[in-house]
């Protein structure tokens, strides 16, 4: 899952984006309301953690100008701000959920975890069926019948980026772009090698196609 970080409290974002990471999300950060909206614009995100009191434009501000141009991604509003008028406000203007500061970790992933189960009907009880091959989206895990299938985290966040996608043809770039964060240089056949790694370790050859200069799908079930 891909994730924007608007929070310019510079400390809380970087220890908001290494506890992030060791749950193998992709996750850009962004320090103020202008910065995100040129994110937002130019990137595909699942999520977007905003912050309210921000500078230059503020969270309510930028949910607004979010919303005018038709983006519907989930916004998760973190906030000192813990008013009833705030959360009314925060919303009523398009956000999703409204998580007020401090909190536990645990229970910011858990609403990201919601969030993703409104979005996406396919995901029920926190799992995606795939055939006889079950991706656990709250343990990150992959079985297949009552066997545990070894995939790395990153072997992970594709197969999961796929199936949350059946039937959609998504390139490589794509991929790239959900899995790593946007800093990310790499090897440029590591979509490949994975998907390689995924068919082999499920002993799913057919599962995921290749659509020969497209990209990869997981097809609709008949």
């Amino acid at each position: 899952m891909k994730i924007l970080l608007v929070e310019d409290d510079k400390d809380l974002n970087r220890s908001l984006q290494k506890l992030l990471k060791t749950q193998n999300y992709s996750v850009d950060p962004a320090f103020d309301g202008k910065e995100a909206l040129a994110y937002s614009t130019n990137f595909d995100y699942d999520v977007i953690i905003l912050d309210v009191m921000m500078p230059k434009m503020d969270g309510f501000e930028f949910i607004t100008r979010l919303r005018a141009t038709g983006n519907e991604v989930a916004v998760l509003m973190l906030t000192a701000k813990d008013a009833l008028e705030d959360r009314i406000k925060g919303l009523d203007l398009g956000a999703d959920d409204y998580l007020v500061k401090p909190f536990e970790f645990g229970e910011l992933l858990a609403r990201l975890r919601a969030l993703l189960r409104r979005k996406e009907r396919k995901v029920l009880n926190d799992t995606l069926k795939l055939g006889d091959i079950t991706l656990s989206i709250a343990q990150k895990q992959v079985t297949k019948g009552k066997e545990v299938i070894p995939l790395t985290a990153r072997e992970y966040e594709v197969l999961e980026y796929l199936a949350r996608h059946r039937g959609q043809v998504l390139t490589r770039e794509q991929i790239r772009e959900h899995v790593w964060d946007f800093a990310y240089e790499g090897e440029s056949n590591i979509i490949d090698v994975l998907i390689k790694n995924i068919r082999k370790k499920t002993g799913e050859a057919t599962l995921i196609k290749t659509k020969r200069g497209l990209g990869y799908v997981i097809p609709e079930e008949k």
